[in-house]
């Protein structure tokens, strides 16, 4: 595996697992505009790689994400346009839409494990992530509307993920969540005072499961209400077909039979 250089994240490779932590610990992880490409270039090198089978992202220093770097901002704000004409906010604040539709594509799981602060971009990749585990006491947050700006790239990704009614009230009042209430929305899957515990039992849950069959589920459920129905279920059951002739499907169901573990199955998380 090629990983890219970095400067403000952790990377740790454990088995078929590999650990992502948001690393500026003394903002809160704040997401500079660095951050946001290594994050970006790490997840693309590893898109593509079926020994990397689930992909856990956190923070250091007790807090998930506090959202973007108010000082990038400020320095876009002061830069002149680029040769394009492009402002330089929008071309900021769009690196990270890109960054969100990297991480809800990518083919393998997604977990998030948040605690302390997760607001703005941070409230974005919990929105995004396949298993969201939340700590009891941390708060979630869209902050924007309080600074004068909006959840732009964030947007889309809650509402999808909670209704647009919640979204809204969110949106418009900035107000605070709980662990429970997060879960209540939606936001998070599970709370626990445990992380280490609840992300080993959703790894095992994972190790059960067939890398390229994950991949083509995530796939099939993101192309929900994209493509009208009957299309959708025409390629649907023209997918299922593939992977059901494939050597994945084919040494599943032996093991199935044979009441043995599938040669993809891992318990060790």
């Amino acid at each position: 595996m090629d990983l890219p250089e970095i400067e403000t994240l952790d990377l740790r490779l454990d088995g078929w697992r590999l650990h992502v932590t948001l690393n500026r610990p003394e903002v809160r992880n704040a997401m500079s505009a660095r951050m946001v490409r290594e994050l970006h270039a790490t997840l693309e090198a590893i898109s593509g790689d079926e020994s990397v089978r689930a992909v856990i992202l956190r923070g250091a220093g007790g807090h998930f994400c506090a959202g973007g770097d108010i000082k990038d901002m400020a320095m876009a704000r002061q830069a002149e346009p680029g040769p394009d004409g492009r402002d330089p906010v929008e071309a900021l604040n769009r690196s990270f839409g890109t960054l969100l539709q990297v991480i809800e594509g990518l083919p393998q799981p997604v977990i998030a494990v948040c605690e302390g602060s997760v607001m703005g971009g941070g409230f974005g990749l919990a929105c995004v992530a396949d298993v969201t585990i939340a700590v009891h006491g941390t708060r979630f947050r869209l902050p924007e509307t309080s600074l004068g700006i909006t959840p732009a790239q964030i947007a889309p990704f809650i509402v999808r993920r909670i209704g647009l009614t919640h979204a809204r009230r969110l949106g418009v009042t900035g107000a605070s969540l709980e662990a429970d209430e997060a879960v209540r929305l939606g936001i998070a899957h599970l709370v626990t005072d445990d992380a280490g515990r609840a992300l080993r039992d959703v790894l095992t849950q994972i190790g059960r499961c067939a890398p390229r069959a994950v991949a083509a589920t995530k796939q099939l459920m993101l192309r929900v209400g994209q493509d009208p129905l009957p299309v959708l279920l025409d390629n649907a059951a023209a997918d299922f077909a593939i992977r059901a002739r494939s050597d994945e499907a084919a040494a599943g169901i032996a093991a199935f039979l044979s009441k043995q573990p599938a040669p993809w199955a891992s318990e060790d998380s």
